[in-house]
């Protein structure tokens, strides 16, 4: 589905994909009010069928994935609260600190395996002010990240979140699902969204990545939550005006690119059993659940991206001497042998 003026392969990201003609158009005529006074019917049209997709009462529409959890956090807890997490979440790794700048919250983070906890681990982790003497804070949020970015795009298990779920409950603590690629985790799991999500308070759904909508997240859960995150969107600068033009794209998404994320699994499977049969290189294939590939380098990881970028193959070097290939609607067949043959040339 190539429909950028490009003769690069840009696989630094999933968020670098660019609207399509056929979503330019339904974004021109797009039907718009204003957000902040809620007569914005388009985004009112996504918020709503969102909410019901999720088994949800409600949603809110806000400008990136970052903002959905930054908002989530916030209406989750209070200064000096504590947030359960796996050691690799996105909310820790690369949200700027925002738990501790915007919740005033600490972080007890959780050692998963490729950035999936156990309800035991997580159970191990939270901890309570009460009967502490005041030494802890309160562990009152605990937040699941689906499918795992740093885990190499692994997915939990229906019974792994269930446990989680649960043990939060019983341990006096709200959930969170950090959803930036729900919908790849419900095509590699077969589980519906709503199912996935039935037992956790709120979930961000990512409407930027896999689906490649230009901008844009939902924040799901009971319409008293989202009440309040709507108050915190306001608070931190993100009312929207007339984003019915960016809600177009997005329900475009809904309808025409959840089910072809399949199409971005089984390239990101190709790519990774081509480059880990190559000397230079290994990839945990147990960790291929979805579009990325997390590739081990025996040779400077810089120097492969640098040789990389000469082939017309764009990507990041990572720490651990790794680079990731992440496969979205952009890359074709052709693509995917450009980037093996690539990789090949090392």
């Amino acid at each position: 589905m190539r429909e950028y003026p490009s003769d690069r392969v840009d696989v630094r990201s999933d968020t670098v994909t660019q609207p399509t003609a056929a979503m330019r158009a339904v974004m021109e005529k797009a039907e718009v009010g204003d957000d902040v006074l809620g007569d914005d019917p388009t985004v009112n049209e996504l918020q709503n069928r969102l909410a019901k997709m999720f088994g949800k009462e409600a949603a809110l529409f806000v400008a990136s994935g970052t903002m959905s959890n930054a908002i989530a956090l916030r209406t989750h807890t209070v200064p000096g609260d504590e947030i359960i997490c796996d050691k690799t979440a996105h909310i820790y790794k690369y949200e700027g600190g925002g738990y501790a700048a915007l919740c005033g919250a600490s972080i007890s983070l959780v050692e998963g395996e490729g950035g999936l906890m156990t309800g035991a681990q997580v159970k191990s982790a939270i901890r309570k002010a009460e009967g502490s003497g005041s030494h802890y804070p309160d562990g009152t949020l605990v937040c699941v990240e689906n499918t795992s970015n740093l885990g190499g795009g692994a997915c939990y298990t229906q019974e792994a979140l269930d446990e989680i779920a649960a043990v939060a409950k019983a341990n006096g603590c709200a959930t969170h699902i950090d959803g930036a690629r729900i919908f790849n985790a419900a095509i590699t799991t077969g589980v519906d969204v709503a199912r996935m999500c039935r037992d956790y308070d709120s979930v961000s759904i990512c409407l930027s990545k896999g689906l490649g909508a230009p901008v844009g997240s939902v924040l799901v859960g009971s319409q008293e939550f989202i009440n309040k995150a709507h108050r915190w969107r306001k608070m931190f600068g993100g009312g929207w005006r007339q984003a019915g033009i960016l809600a177009s794209a997005a329900l475009y998404t809904l309808d025409h690119h959840i089910d072809r994320l399949e199409e971005d699994h089984v390239r990101a499977r190709k790519v990774a059993e081509a480059i880990n049969a190559m000397d230079n290189f290994s990839v945990d294939m147990e960790a291929v659940q979805s579009n990325l590939v997390y590739v081990n380098c025996n040779i400077p990881a810089a120097d492969v991206v640098t040789s990389l970028a000469e082939h017309g193959i764009d990507m990041f070097d990572l720490p651990y001497n790794r680079v990731r290939v992440a496969i979205h609607l952009h890359i074709t067949d052709e693509d995917v042998e450009r980037i093996i043959a690539a990789f090949a040339a090392q």
